[in-house]
């Protein structure tokens, strides 16, 4: 970078922060799929940093999201599944990065529920900016859509105006519902929908032109916003897929096939006399899905061409901001909110602690050069996603709260230097719910897991009476054996549920007055005047006693 263009974006930084729903680490080329071409990703991992061991603080869409939007573990913020409001007057990075003089826009999905009741409360209408941004997750809305136009006998789903519908709309996909009807679902020879809801589709073209699906649309939507955009702007560009239905239109249908899905990495073993949580997900209906053949080779090939289709979309942002010369100033950042099983351990979806569902992908490229040295390289330092809020803050020139931010900048890792580290992460998981909650007979309270982490050894723990589980990833990398089964491993169990419990008594509260605060209002109170506790005087500063020394004003007369 020349000495005109790093004086350029040192002086407007800006970041794309790019999530994929449900988008698995291990499915880009970069990290070593054996049939997925991911070029555009592996391109920013060139340009930057891949970190190889990412974690979300929960495997659920909402309370993940929740966590990337604060900076907060889900314990601290509350909105500990999907669907739970995020409380008002909860911070954000969208207010951290105001602070600091970045703008913080939203392109796509937060899968954020506002307060209403708080907002209520304190009189917060969503039409004032005020209103809006609390409702929004504290970002200022260039367009939302969460993606889930689902459509049932009790109405819709989602019950907000849907943006991508209304474009359909106008495109001539003349449906009440075309995200349903056409971006997913297909059509049968003889012209009935073929839902993308029905495993048994997912091998079909979705019944739309490529260039109007969710994926190219939101693309566009970005460029729109970032040829007005005045920086420095945080741009938070959150595509709803690969995420589920599990249907891509034409070419990407069929880029891929039964040949080309990956083993399921799962094991007898994990079957026999199962931790009673793991066993009641193993039993409910979308891991027994999953633990079919025919599914798993009808939707993984799907799954892979709508990464695919992610991909070639990235390609187009990137050649944008290049042929703008905005690539020189902008930070990108590639990131996802949780994986997918796919089958593996006889599970679908997310929800548990494996590394298909809790690991993330992560790439940041850094355009400064300040972070040259690191380029193309990878990391292997133990990440939360909380992380990714203090990284943006500190990239825009500001101060990381860490009174109310609970991640660290990953700031030091892009700039090459050795950072005194986290020895382990944590992820929560709230499934109270579920029907699982239900069929272990748990109350709300009870039905909760955490996870932590040493980088080595994994403990699970679970709430209502039930043992932890334990695996050894050095030793069993794919996770297939629970030590927690036998009493063998009590030294690992204890020294995790040590980490577990020095985490659990961390300061996450007191988000009002930080280290530095109270520690500027040390003796304050003395220099106006509260001087308790003293016996003549001389015990103090004489300063201190100025006011109350000296003549005494005339006697009070009572006439």
């Amino acid at each position: 970078m020349s000495e005109g263009q790093e004086a350029k974006a040192a002086q407007k930084m800006n970041i794309l922060f790019v999530m994929y729903d449900q988008l698995r680490f291990d499915y880009l080329s970069c990290a070593g799929h054996p049939h997925l071409e991911t070029p555009n990703f592996d391109r920013v991992a060139a340009m930057g940093v891949r970190f190889t061991n990412a974690y979300v603080q929960s495997p659920i869409c909402g309370a993940s999201r929740m966590s990337f939007y604060t900076g907060r573990y889900t314990s601290s913020h509350g909105a500990q599944w999907n669907g739970f409001p995020l409380r008002v007057g909860e911070q954000t990075m969208g207010d951290h990065l105001r602070r600091a003089g970045m703008a913080c826009w939203l392109i796509g999905k937060t899968h954020m529920k506002a307060d209403a009741d708080g907002m209520a409360r304190l009189g917060l209408s969503p039409d004032t900016v005020i209103g809006a941004r609390q409702a929004e997750c504290g970002f200022d809305s260039w367009i939302r859509d969460d993606g889930l136009w689902a459509e049932g006998p009790d109405g819709f789903y989602d019950e907000k105006r849907s943006p991508y519908n209304e474009y359909l709309k106008l495109k001539g996909y003349s449906s009440q519902n075309p995200w349903a009807d056409f971006a997913n679902a297909g059509r049968t020879a003889d012209g009935d929908i073929a839902s993308g809801w029905m495993f048994r589709n997912a091998d079909q073209p979705a019944n739309i032109h490529e260039q109007d699906s969710e994926t190219p649309w939101l693309t566009r939507k970005t460029i729109e916003f970032i040829d007005q955009a005045d920086g420095p702007w945080c741009a938070h560009v959150s595509y709803i897929k690969p995420h589920w239905p599990y249907i891509v239109p034409a070419p990407y249908h069929d880029m891929y096939g039964p040949n080309q899905v990956p083993a399921a990495t799962r094991h007898d073993s994990e079957r026999d006399d199962p931790h009673p949580v793991f066993g009641a997900y193993m039993n409910n209906k979308v891991a027994q899905a999953f633990q079919r053949d025919e599914v798993r080779h009808k939707v993984i090939p799907a799954y892979m061409g709508l990464i695919k289709q992610c991909d070639d979309q990235l390609g187009v942002l990137l050649d944008h901001l290049e042929a703008t010369g905005r690539m020189d100033n902008t930070m990108i950042v590639l990131t996802s909110d949780h994986g997918d099983y796919l089958g593996d351990h006889w599970l679908g979806e997310k929800d548990m602690f494996h590394e298909p569902s809790v690991k993330i992908p992560l790439i940041i490229y850094d355009p400064r050069s300040t972070a040259d040295a690191t380029r193309g390289s990878t990391c292997d330092a133990l990440v939360e996603s909380i992380d990714v809020a203090a990284t943006f803050v500190e990239a825009a020139g500001g101060t990381v709260p860490d009174h109310i931010i609970e991640g660290r900048s990953l700031m030091p890792w892009l700039q090459g230097e050795k950072p005194n580290w986290r020895t382990f992460v944590i992820s929560e998981y709230d499934y109270s719910s579920t029907p699982q909650c239900v069929a272990l007979g748990l109350t709300p309270r009870d039905a909760r897991l955490f996870m932590v982490y040493d980088g080595r050894f994994k403990l699970i723990h679970a709430e209502g009476g039930f043992r932890p589980m334990l695996f050894d990833l050095q030793a069993d990398p794919d996770e297939f054996h629970d030590l927690g089964k036998t009493t063998n491993h009590r030294e690992h169990i204890d020294r995790l549920y040590g980490y577990l419990a020095q985490w659990g008594r961390r300061m996450s509260q007191r988000v009002t007055k930080s280290d530095s605060d109270i520690i500027g209002a040390r003796g304050r109170s003395m220099r106006r005047g509260i001087l308790p506790f003293l016996y003549d005087g001389s015990e103090v500063d004489e300063a201190l006693t100025v006011k109350y020394r000296g003549p005494s004003p005339a006697h009070f007369r009572d006439d």
